[in-house]
């Protein structure tokens, strides 16, 4: 998982979450990335971890914004174009080669079920990736006309079924990650955006250029995505019919900015028993006291 002064509150519920629904807690071990730019720097990072979930088995690493910046295009959401929503293009270097296989997690989620019927998924053949899939959704749609009109670029799919699917929750084969050098593939992507501009929705397009079609298709119960409405508009959404192992308020609304302004959705009280802020009631009315780095690094968190 990412971690930052603005998710920070997002973090420490998904990471609760994990640990209340696990069989064996124990076991897990979460690595977390922060940036180098971030405004909480990484010893304070480390000991909000530690203070929260003294037992934890977890290390953080530190991000190089400059890696990325050189490559991001805007894209439709100012959010969107956060240089850390691209560390997760470079877990297979970030890590130690001896880390294999990671879940990645959005910060934005919440987790029901026990995360290691998630861990044991089987990539078959040579699948480097696996995520719930979405076939139904309008595919065509993630890029512009002019890239399904240039038969080079477009041709990328040619032979496969390529399918939607949501980057905030993947299960990842590091070492086929690594031996097939997809991070540079990502980046040839994104360095292609760049000239031309094929996509409008940040990192997401380039995962989907490089493993649409290829991907080991999860059950949705394990991204149950959107909750926090679309990209531009902060809506409220309900659950899709079926099972449910993890939530996840991707979108423009986030559970505890709504939950702070008393008007939160219905899903969003599902997120709140896994809130571990201790709420400063006189600066609960303001919104801007919870982002402010300097009450961050003071910010506590409590099992509750």
């Amino acid at each position: 998982m990412t971690i930052d002064s603005e998710y920070l509150r997002g973090t420490m519920a998904a990471v609760h979450s994990v640990l209340k629904h696990a069989s064996c807690p124990d076991n897990t071990f979460f690595h977390f990335i922060a940036s180098d730019s971030s405004l909480v720097n990484l010893q304070d990072l480390t000991r909000i971890v530690q203070s929260t979930f003294p037992s934890l088995s977890f290390r953080v690493y530190v991000f190089r914004e400059s890696r990325v910046n050189n490559l991001i295009s805007s894209s439709i959401r100012q959010a969107l174009d956060n240089p850390l929503n691209y560390a997760r293009n470079y877990l297979a270097d970030l890590l130690d080669p001896c880390v294999e296989r990671v879940i990645y997690l959005d910060s934005d989620v919440i987790v029901v079920d026990d995360v290691q019927k998630l861990w044991k998924i089987s990539l078959s053949g040579s699948r480097v990736i696996g995520a719930p899939e979405y076939c139904h959704a309008n595919f065509t749609k993630y890029f512009s006309d002019g890239f399904w009109k240039d038969s080079e670029l477009s041709k990328v799919f040619e032979g496969k079924k390529p399918c939607y699917f949501n980057t905030g929750v993947m299960v990842m084969d590091l070492v086929r990650w690594r031996e097939g050098e997809y991070t540079k593939k990502i980046e040839n992507w994104m360095e292609i955006q760049k000239e031309r501009r094929i996509y409008e929705l940040g990192s997401l397009p380039p995962f989907l250029l490089v493993f649409g079609g290829d991907v080991e298709a999860i059950h949705h119960r394990w991204n149950q995505h959107g909750l926090g409405g679309d990209n531009l508009v902060n809506s409220c959404r309900s659950l899709h019919p079926g099972p449910v192992s993890l939530l996840h308020w991707s979108g423009r609304g986030k559970p505890w900015s709504r939950l702070d302004l008393g008007m939160p959705c219905p899903v969003d009280l599902l997120w709140a028993p896994y809130d571990l802020y201790k709420h400063d009631q006189h600066h609960l009315h303001d919104q801007h006291h919870l982002q402010h780095h300097h009450h961050l690094q003071t910010q506590q968190f409590s099992i509750l």
